[in-house]
């Protein structure tokens, strides 16, 4: 006797919600999530004096940069990293005459011809719009050869907790040292808040906890229900075999 084989009617109801599953699905995965994104990927941060295939611009274009990601630039002590919301800095490729707050020197170049050694540094990205970089050393001219770039920060899932506030005063530069450095391992440069999270006041705690509980307990009760209708729609499919 032939077997008959089941064809799936695409109006039936068991067909539908398996649908609904899978779209569902794919919308809770499409979410932004905090993102780390290495600069210029294996060329790293520098200018085409020293790496001509370096195109910053280039790099940024088809990438999305929220609140709370970060990029980490792995270059060396020849080169610096300056974040700063001015336009009018950035085009200079110029930040002495900045102001403190929309300029941050995250590394300051600490020139050396003969023992150049690595850094990496890692930049929050901590509000939203125009974020311009660029090396800010050798009288500009890194900048001007192409070690520069801006992006547009959108507010994606917001700033985490442990990130404070924006408005804040943003975390000092931090210089690496200057010593012996034979190793191979670089030098890791970051702000201060991603290892030590800000401390709220007593109120904002107990907010803060409050959401949280309400937040997980909303999030078990929506898992019990998705699973639930995945154990409708298996059901309904082993029905009509």
């Amino acid at each position: 006797m032939e077997l008959r084989k089941y064809k799936p009617d695409p109006l039936s109801p068991a067909f539908l919600l398996l649908l609904l599953l899978l779209l569902s699905i794919s919308g809770r995965s499409a979410v932004h999530a905090y993102k780390n994104h290495t600069v210029g990927d294996s060329l790293g941060w520098f200018d085409k004096l020293e790496k001509p295939a370096v195109d910053y611009q280039k790099w940024t274009a088809g990438k999305t940069f929220g609140l709370g990601d970060f990029l980490i630039f792995n270059t060396d002590n020849n080169h610096s990293v300056v974040q700063t919301y001015n336009f009018t800095t950035y085009k200079l490729c110029d930040y002495d005459d900045a102001s403190e707050n929309d300029t941050t020197e995250w590394s300051a170049a600490d020139p050396s011809a003969t023992t150049p050694y690595a850094v990496m540094v890692a930049v929050p990205l901590v509000k939203e719009g125009p974020n311009y970089f660029f090396s800010g050393n050798y009288d500009g001219e890194q900048c001007q050869n192409g070690q520069q770039f801006k992006i547009n920060v959108t507010h994606g899932q917001g700033l985490p907790k442990s990130m404070g506030d924006p408005s804040d005063e943003a975390p000092a530069p931090v210089v690496p040292d200057t010593g012996d450095q034979t190793e191979a391992a670089p030098d890791t440069i970051v702000p201060s808040s991603f290892d030590n999270p800000r401390n709220d006041v007593a109120d904002n705690d107990k907010e803060s906890s409050s959401s949280n509980s309400i937040s997980l307990v909303y999030c078990f009760k929506f898992n019990e229900f998705f699973f639930l209708l995945i154990g409708i729609a298996s059901a309904c499919f082993l029905s009509l075999y």
